[in-house]
């Protein structure tokens, strides 16, 4: 049941690093990217959260809000922010709700052996609420995730 272009997106999004609801109406009147990534502190999503927090500024100064989701914790986000100094809010959706409403937790191959696990997805979410793009697993630059945003 993955969320699809043009579907509504859910009101509660999950909780931040902090304890903190995050909802979609605290973005309204932006356009949220919302990107699912699988580990914090790992080479390709360290890049590209890099990639975002450098392009962050620009990517407000055109109307957009970028949050992170991951199963990690809290805790191990906010040492991942702390470590990488990111600006925006990293929801952790530790028992995979969230990602199973977007469609993003699957099943996975790695030597041969299956496992459940996020693939790597960002949604952009119009000033309505609406999905607008996604950018699909094997479409994500990790290394130049914000421009391939701003340049959508």
């Amino acid at each position: 049941m993955a969320l699809q272009v043009g579907d509504k997106v859910p009101e509660v999004l999950g909780t931040d690093q902090n304890g903190n609801e995050i909802r979609l109406s605290d973005y309204k009147g932006k356009k949220l990217v919302l990107y699912f990534y699988p580990k914090d502190n790992t080479s390709g999503c360290t890049a590209q959260a890099c990639s975002l927090r450098d392009g962050y500024e620009e990517l407000r100064a055109t109307g957009y809000e970028v949050v992170g989701v991951s199963k990690d914790s809290a805790k191990s986000h906010q040492g991942f922010i702390s470590k990488q100094e990111l600006p925006f809010n990293l929801i952790a959706d530790t028992d995979t709700t969230l990602q199973q409403t977007f469609g993003v937790w699957a099943e996975k191959s790695m030597y041969g052996r299956k496992y459940m696990g996020t693939n790597r997805t960002t949604f952009i979410i119009n000033e309505e609420g609406i999905v607008e793009k996604i950018i699909g697993p094997k479409e994500v630059k990790t290394k130049d995730h914000a421009n391939q945003i701003l340049n959508n």
